[in-house]
């Protein structure tokens, strides 16, 4: 097991995913809905955590199945024990080894990309794992024009890859994706990084 599905197995049981359910609350709520989910889709939230945002898009009528990977086994138990919808499935993986043959219409992360280092092979596979006009969203607050969270890494010890919101859009472009970005700043928030610097959304969409 590397270290960060060790963190995370630590932070399962220790309740620490409840906390970022919380954390990312906010900005993920307002950032999906903003999102038009108006056609059948199926739908890959790679570093699912306990499944909130699983459960969360479960729950649109458009949703035909909504699949959650996370390479902390702990996590996935706590989704697991948490589902609500037959649509729902979790499989303990991370997205690079992860054998699957299916395609998806949207595929979501949340604080879990830049655990990959470098970020680019497994960017690849998401866009890959896209159908046709399908769309990424990645969502990251670890981005070094947000300066306050570039320490994470150290305290964390653990592997963690370090890009500018201008070196993200160019990473995506250079993958394939049409992209845009947009910041999500929570202005009611104690962290003075939330208020001023917030979430940065990339959208990548792989154009046929």
């Amino acid at each position: 097991m590397d270290k960060t599905a060790k963190v995370f197995d630590t932070w399962a049981t220790a309740g620490r995913s409840e906390e970022m359910e919380k954390g990312h609350g906010m900005s993920v709520s307002k950032f999906l809905g903003s999102v038009s989910f108006d056609k059948p889709f199926s739908f890959l939230d790679i570093g699912c955590g306990n499944g909130w945002v699983v459960r969360k898009i479960a729950q649109l009528p458009k949703c035909k199945k909504a699949v959650g990977i996370d390479k902390s086994k702990n996590m996935i138990k706590r989704a697991i024990s948490k589902q609500a919808s037959s649509k729902e499935k979790y499989v303990c993986t991370d997205l690079e080894t992860w054998n699957y043959s299916g395609k998806f219409d949207v595929i979501f992360s949340m604080e879990s990309l830049y655990y990959s280092v470098p970020m680019e092979p497994t960017l690849a596979k998401v866009f890959k794992m896209l159908k046709a006009d399908g769309l990424f969203y990645c969502g990251t607050d670890f981005y070094s024009d947000n300066h306050l969270t570039k320490r994470w890494s150290k305290v964390m010890k653990v592997p963690m890859d370090l890009r500018s919101k201008t070196e993200w859009k160019k990473m995506f472009r250079e993958i394939g994706f049409k992209t845009s970005t947009r910041q999500i700043k929570d202005p009611k928030n104690k962290a003075k990084w939330k208020r001023e610097f917030g979430t940065l959304f990339v959208v990548g969409q792989k154009i046929d």
